[in-house]
């Protein structure tokens, strides 16, 4: 069975884990002991690894993480605050300066 996802950061699996069976899609993790094991055995070997329990999910699944790789932080294009200017990173949603929304 092929996993969906293989890394050794396992906050970030984990949090995939919740946002897959938020859809509905039912998913378990294999390795998580291992990734203890990173530098002593290959990482092939010992990364976390993300499964659908039904394969009939599988495309679905791998829509939401396209999904949610598309909508993470810092993919957006850097803006000026409307209210006062200050030019912020596109992952930031409020102005640090002013705290004004972005687009307020």
């Amino acid at each position: 069975m092929k996993p969906l996802i293989a890394s050794l950061n396992t906050l970030e699996i984990h949090h995939l884990k919740n946002v897959l069976e938020a859809e509905g899609i039912r998913c378990f993790l294999r390795n998580e002991l291992l990734t203890r094991l990173a530098g002593e055995i290959p990482f092939t070997e010992c990364a976390l690894e993300l499964h659908v329990v039904d394969e009939s999910d599988r495309w679905r699944a791998e829509h939401v993480l396209d999904e949610w790789r598309r909508a993470r932080p810092g993919n957006e294009e850097p803006w000026a605050c409307e209210h006062c200017g200050e030019r912020l990173e596109g992952q930031f949603t409020t102005c640090w300066q002013c705290g004004k929304p972005r687009g307020a």
